[in-house]
C-alpha cells in the first residue's frame, strides 16, 4: 500500500471505527479498512498465536468496490496471497 501511495499517515476519525457493516463501508474507504482494521486484526491475532481466519474473501468486495482504481491488479496480489494461504489446511 506505501508502493502505491495509499498508506495514510492519519487514521479515520473514531467514529469510523464504529461501524457493524461488513469492511466499515459505510464509514470508511476499502483501503482505510485494509490499513486500519484488517492489517492490524491480523498482526493481532498472530501475536497472541490465535486460531487465524480460515475462510476469508475480501477480493470480491475489493475488485467491485476499487473496479474504476489503476492499482486495483497490484493491490489485489498480496490479498489474494493471504486469502490462499489461510484456506491451506493446517
Amino acid at each position: 500500500m506505501t508502493r502505491l501511495a495509499l498508506w495514510q499517515s492519519m487514521p479515520p476519525n473514531a467514529e469510523a471505527f464504529l461501524s457493524e457493516q461488513p469492511f466499515a463501508l459505510d464509514t470508511m474507504q476499502p483501503t482505510e479498512w485494509l490499513q486500519w482494521i484488517f492489517i492490524p486484526r491480523m498482526y493481532a491475532l498472530l501475536e497472541s498465536q490465535a486460531p487465524l481466519p480460515r475462510q476469508i474473501a475480501i477480493t470480491p468486495y475489493l475488485e467491485e468496490a476499487l473496479k474504476e482504481e489503476d492499482y486495483l491488479a497490484e493491490l489485489l496480489i498480496p490479498i489474494i496471497e493471504i486469502e490462499k494461504l489461510l484456506q491451506q489446511p493446517c
